[in-house]
């Protein structure tokens, strides 16, 4: 994968397909299971950091389970564990389904990802603070712009999700920043803790509030902080140090995956608004094939579906 510089592309255009699937975390749920696989994915990550998993961990960690889950979803290493696979059978499925999508992504970060699925870091279990839950329940604000009422677009993600996606995102466009993944991992992680206590109104509640938006932003992101016991605080305050601006690699390689998922986030409403029947059952094969298809076939044919 050819790297950033000044004069070349500002990001690496082949691994588009690959964050357009991992974006769609954000809406797979399963029976038995609260929230979607992004939100429980930002759970797990904070869960293994309070309980004192070195961040690098977590975030290779996380980002092999989430490329895994973009083709297997649910079907991850408790639920084969259940379902009565060993270990290596188990380790085989999952690395197939990082295989089947991680393609464009870094060889060396690639091979990285396979191993953390290969054999998995015993990550202990921390405190969840309270801010994760907080942020599952904030929804996002939808498309906002001063002096103009705000589009909405049902069902919102909620600011776990958005996190979650961004910091699996910055850890994937980090090689081509030349970024350091941990840190873009962490920024990312919590570049919302204010909107844990502070509704989002979008860009027009931000200038409504004019100068007072970054004292309220600074001390609700304080609250969030102090959930943390040091020197995990400190860590994550020094990775937050990326967040203002693109004067680093790490804040490039953050602002990079953040613009990307909100962007895409949209485009995924704008997809699901003009998606055809040619595209369902040409191109995805709804009706697949099978010992019945040819049933199936002349059933939808006679009944004239669609």
């Amino acid at each position: 994968m050819a790297g950033f510089s000044e004069t070349g592309p500002a990001a690496p255009v082949a691994l588009r397909e690959l964050l357009v699937e991992l974006g769609d975390l954000k809406r797979v749920r399963s029976a038995g299971r609260a929230g979607s696989i992004a939100e429980r994915l930002f759970a797990q990550g904070w869960s293994a950091l309070t309980g004192g998993a070195a961040p690098e961990t977590v975030a290779f960690d996380i980002t092999a389970k989430a490329l895994a889950a973009a083709r297997l979803c649910d079907l991850d290493a408790a639920f084969l564990a259940a379902a009565g696979l060993d270990e290596v059978q188990a380790a085989d499925i999952l690395v197939a389904g990082l295989d089947a999508v991680s393609g464009p992504v870094d060889a060396g970060l690639r091979d990285r990802l396979r191993a953390c699925l290969r054999e998995p870091a015993a990550l202990s279990s921390g405190p969840v603070p309270a801010f994760v839950g907080a942020l599952a329940q904030q929804p996002r604000a939808g498309v906002t712009c001063p002096g103009k009422p705000r589009i909405l677009l049902e069902p919102p993600e909620n600011h776990a999700e958005h996190c979650l996606v961004v910091a699996v995102y910055g850890v994937l466009l980090s090689p081509f920043y030349r970024a350091d993944p941990t840190t873009v991992f962490l920024a990312a992680l919590a570049h919302h803790f204010h909107n844990a206590a502070m509704p989002d109104a979008g860009f027009t509640g931000e200038m409504l509030l004019g100068d007072h938006l970054w004292p309220i932003v600074g001390r609700c992101s304080e609250w969030a902080l102090d959930e943390l016991e040091p020197p995990l605080r400190e860590t994550v305050r020094a990775a937050r140090l990326v967040l203002p601006d693109d004067a680093t690699a790490e804040g490039r390689a953050f602002h990079a995956a953040d613009s990307i998922d909100r962007v895409l986030q949209i485009a995924q409403h704008l997809r699901a608004a003009t998606l055809t029947m040619d595209t369902v059952l040409g191109e995805m094969e709804l009706v697949h094939a099978g010992p019945v298809k040819a049933f199936q076939d002349r059933v939808l044919t006679d009944m004239r579906i669609p």
